[in-house]
């Protein structure tokens, strides 16, 4: 037998041996740790949900349109559904009753916002009324903007501004329709959007932000259409956080670049203003003035509003404006022309009340079957159709579910404007039914069952602005023009299918042909 040599064996060292143990304990300590989550799980029951694959969950069988499909999944597991979206874990609301004990109870529990990795492009997000976390700096922002600036004051006091802005559009409208072979629509939205750019410029600015002669715009305007691009893409980075240091779509490059070249173009504008060494007077105050008088004023031991706040600020107005109106308008006049009947009553509504005149911002409470149509048109296409999502601030018990901190959640308005539980014919577009006595529906975040703009303490804080602009621009386009469809297009073969970008818009866009009344 062969002796062993003691004095040439090696012996593992104690740092070795534990290493071996730690390695041969791993998978006992990994079975346990998963036993011990799924026994968690069950103790902690979580919404009901499809089952998802691993890694990446659910994030296929959403497709392109996720508010339909959402809403698809309703009947098979319920009202209030659970998602793994890649790596993030997130809940959908599917039904106007459990919109309502959300924004009623849990309001604040869901105060925070889920931010897409574009929108962190040069801290955006930290300097945003939309996406700012729930603090004293997002307090202090919302109470200027609902205090001081969009104050029914004020909104009358810029009421020529609108009116202007609309006839330049009904003027390029007239233009180019004379210029259009016979029977061939034009684009509707993209003129409603020059309108909005403009209009949002000079409310912030008091200028004009786009030469419809040159069609090219602004530099200012280019920076903001690719922020509107880079933001509409679906980006893998925001279902895997983990790959966004290698950023594989390149969208957070390219949205530091425009959103960095949109920031010192709106800087530009500040210093303009800051030089003049003329005081205007209160009338001729725009949003920049009280921003900058607000800055200047400010309690020093209060929240500081930047320099690069302001200019995010004014990012903002365009981003949340022009796109949402235009959308907007293009699926009301999409609606209207595809039921001819509701067309006709509103214009003979309009007619009647308004003569040979312009539409003006006061005739609207004179105007029941307008304000049905555009309250009908939010409730079938909610710009946002599953708002901007909301983040659980801290572990939430919600309808007996345990819902963990960071859970992204999506309200799907989309699915609340159908829900069959709350609405008579659902799919129908039947602007009569807000002219109903009976129906108190408003949108202004109170009623549950139609929330596109929001509720609670996150809704949208430009509502009573969007009132005024979506009820001024669609009388004005139907009162000034009579419109018919494209000649390649009926009711029956139009497109009603959409596409999800930063808005809810038209997956085709509207063409229609607009003739002068009287013409």
């Amino acid at each position: 037998m062969q002796r062993v040599n003691k004095e040439t064996m090696v012996f593992p060292s104690q740092d070795t041996l534990l290493i071996i143990l730690l390695l041969l304990s791993f998978p006992v300590f990994l079975f346990l740790l998963i036993r011990r989550a799924k026994i968690s799980a069950t103790k902690r029951r979580l919404p009901p949900g499809p089952p998802g694959w691993p890694i990446f969950g659910n994030m296929f069988q959403l497709g392109e349109m996720p508010h339909r499909t959402l809403t698809n999944l309703r009947q098979k597991y319920g009202p209030v559904l659970w998602l793994k979206i890649g790596a993030v874990n997130t809940m959908a609301i599917l039904s106007a009753k459990e919109a309502t004990i959300f924004f009623k109870n849990h309001d604040h529990n869901f105060s925070d916002r889920t931010v897409i990795e574009t929108m962190r492009a040069h801290n955006y997000d930290k300097s945003s009324l939309a996406l700012a976390p729930y603090g004293p700096y997002w307090r202090l922002m919302r109470r200027l903007v609902t205090v001081d600036m969009l104050v029914m004051k004020r909104i009358n006091d810029t009421a020529s501004i609108r009116r202007r802005c609309v006839n330049d559009m009904l003027t390029w409208i007239a233009k180019e329709a004379r210029e259009l072979e016979a029977g061939r629509g034009l684009h509707v939205s993209r003129f409603v959007f020059f309108m909005s750019f403009n209009l949002f410029g000079n409310l912030m600015l008091s200028r004009d932000m786009f030469d419809m002669k040159s069609e090219s715009g602004s530099e200012f305007f280019t920076a903001v259409m690719g922020l509107l691009e880079w933001t509409g893409h679906a980006n893998v980075s925001d279902l895997f956080p983990w790959l966004r240091w290698l950023d594989p779509q390149g969208l957070r490059r390219k949205m530091d670049r425009d959103m960095g070249k949109a920031i010192e173009i709106a800087s530009t504008f500040v210093k303009e203003r800051l030089d003049l060494e003329v005081e205007r007077d209160e009338k001729s105050r725009d949003f920049l003035d009280v921003l900058l008088e607000f800055q200047r004023n400010e309690n020093q031991d209060a929240v500081n509003i930047s320099d690069k706040d302001l200019n995010v600020f004014i990012l903002e107005m365009f981003l949340a404006g022009s796109e949402t109106t235009s959308s907007t308008i293009e699926w009301a006049m999409t609606e209207l022309l595809c039921n001819r009947d509701c067309m006709l009553k509103l214009k003979t509504e309009l007619s009647s009340v308004i003569g040979t005149k312009d539409v003006e911002e006061s005739d609207i409470d004179k105007l029941p079957y307008l304000q049905g149509v555009v309250k009908e048109t939010l409730r079938l296409h909610p710009p946002i159709p599953l708002l901007v999502p909301r983040k659980a601030v801290q572990d939430t018990e919600f309808m007996g579910y345990f819902v963990p901190k960071d859970t992204q959640v999506f309200v799907n308005t989309w699915a609340i404007g159908r829900d069959p539980d709350v609405w008579d014919e659902p799919l129908v577009f039947k602007p009569e039914r807000f002219c109903d006595i009976n129906n108190k529906s408003d949108y202004r975040g109170q009623h549950y069952e139609f929330i596109p703009f929001g509720a609670g303490r996150r809704m949208c804080a430009g509502i009573p602005l969007a009132h005024r602009i979506l009820h001024l621009v669609l009388g004005s386009l139907l009162h000034r023009f009579d419109w018919e469809l494209d000649c390649n297009i009926t009711p029956l073969t139009m497109d009603m299918k959409d596409r999800l970008g930063i808005t809810m818009r038209k997956f085709q866009p509207l063409l229609a042909v607009p003739k002068l009344v009287g013409s």
